[in-house]
């Protein structure tokens, strides 16, 4: 239990820190969401600790009114149970009055907080969480909120947003002036050794980054997953990382792993999954179960976790941007595979039923390379019946035709631009 006096001291602090001016960087997210401001579902934001869930929770409240906050991550809340909430909400209502919009962040730390979510929904409240995928999606909150709520999934600063953050105003003719085009390409160049963690970008201390890491590690997957095999969890990441857009098989990092079945394997990478850390590519194919067989591909969630996560993978400058890309084709909502056939395609992208997009990634296009590239690219473009293919290097741009295929040679910073 705790003192409903405490309770208020803490509300009342939270107030003032939020009722504070501060200047946040626009996130692409924020108007998305606010379309969905007026529907009677639960709202979730999740993503991977420290990408700016809080903060978007700060630009929401910008662009409404009549709401009331609480962060449950003060360690006052230790203590919090769940027969509180009804005097947490008394507070509540004392000192913001009778508000129509409740903004909780890190509400999954206290036990049972569901049922106090679906009765306020019930009153006609409008509830925004902020907090870990994991446990804000888990099964017994689904089970009570089944269809009543919407969730957004919030990543690190996309390329565009990071420009925002160095106060950086773009123009399209920008693109054509040698003096802006040299200076966006190393400002991408940047982008792609630093990330979009955005208070990494501001204070660029590498021990913020294993912080970070280690409180996903140790209390998003650990903790929460009751694991024992410490070392063996940290040798998958390793490995993982290392491997970032290699194809890999279940069977193939359980003997690596010296582990007696694959089933762990595939429990551990899920739970990497569910804390947003890694993600998990499957193959295009129209049969599910040849999907769910074929090899996998891994992606990281951010650049800035290469040093921790990987060995020498911050000096593979095409693997870095290709998991951008990955991450960018996630930002913009789409269902994302690889194409392995004869030859390779890095990304089939789809909406809906749709096939909508064949994209392959290489940082320079060259002789070497060309044929290859070209070929994997086609091979896919032909097998999905598209017209149109993109190449994304880090700075060239040209376009091919091959028959009745065009395939348009992008910098990946442009089209992360558009």
């Amino acid at each position: 239990m705790v003192d409903k006096d405490i309770l208020r001291k803490i509300v009342i602090r939270q107030k003032e820190e939020i009722l504070t001016k501060q200047n946040f960087v626009r996130r692409d997210l924020l108007d998305d969401i606010l379309k969905w401001i007026k529907d009677n579902r639960v709202i979730i934001l999740t993503g991977v600790r420290r990408c700016g869930k809080s903060t978007l929770l700060k630009e929401l409240m910008q662009n409404v009114s009549g709401w009331c906050y609480v962060n449950f991550e003060d360690e006052r809340f230790l203590d919090f149970m769940a027969q509180d909430f009804e005097v947490l909400n008394e507070v509540l209502i004392e000192e913001y009055g009778n508000a129509k919009i409740y903004f909780f962040d890190e509400i999954q730390n206290i036990e049972k907080f569901e049922t106090f979510v679906r009765r306020l929904q019930d009153e006609g409240k409008k509830i925004i969480i902020a907090g870990p995928n994991a446990s804000l999606l888990s099964k017994e909150f689904g089970t009570r909120l089944t269809g009543r709520y919407k969730s957004f999934e919030v990543y690190p600063f996309s390329f565009k947003e990071f420009l925002k953050f160095k106060n950086i105003v773009l123009e399209k003719k920008d693109f054509y002036i040698a003096e802006k085009k040299i200076s966006l390409i190393k400002l991408f160049s940047e982008y792609m050794s630093l990330g979009g963690l955005p208070e990494y970008l501001k204070n660029k201390d590498n021990e913020y980054i294993r912080t970070v890491y280690e409180n996903i590690l140790y209390k998003d997957i650990i903790a929460r997953y009751s694991i024992r095999m410490h070392k063996i969890i940290k040798e998958l990441i390793n490995m993982l990382g290392t491997n970032i857009s290699s194809q890999f098989t279940y069977n193939s990092l359980k003997k690596a792993l010296g582990l007696g079945n694959a089933i762990t394997v595939k429990e551990y990478i899920s739970y990497l999954g569910n804390s947003y850390l890694f993600f998990e590519l499957l193959k295009f194919s129209y049969s599910v179960k040849q999907q769910l067989n074929s090899p996998r591909k891994i992606y990281l969630v951010d650049s800035a976790f290469n040093q921790i996560c990987g060995v020498n993978f911050s000096e593979n400058n095409g693997k870095i941007m290709e998991n951008m890309v990955f991450i960018e084709l996630k930002r913009r909502n789409n269902d994302i595979f690889y194409y392995a056939n004869e030859n390779e395609c890095d990304f089939i992208t789809k909406k809906g039923t749709k096939i909508t997009e064949a994209i392959q990634v290489c940082y320079i296009l060259n002789k070497e390379n060309r044929e290859r590239e070209i070929t994997g690219l086609i091979e896919a473009m032909n097998k999905l019946k598209l017209k149109k293919g993109t190449i994304l290097t880090y700075e060239q741009t040209e376009e091919i035709n091959v028959k009745d295929k065009r395939i348009q040679v992008l910098p990946a910073y442009k089209w992360m631009l558009e």
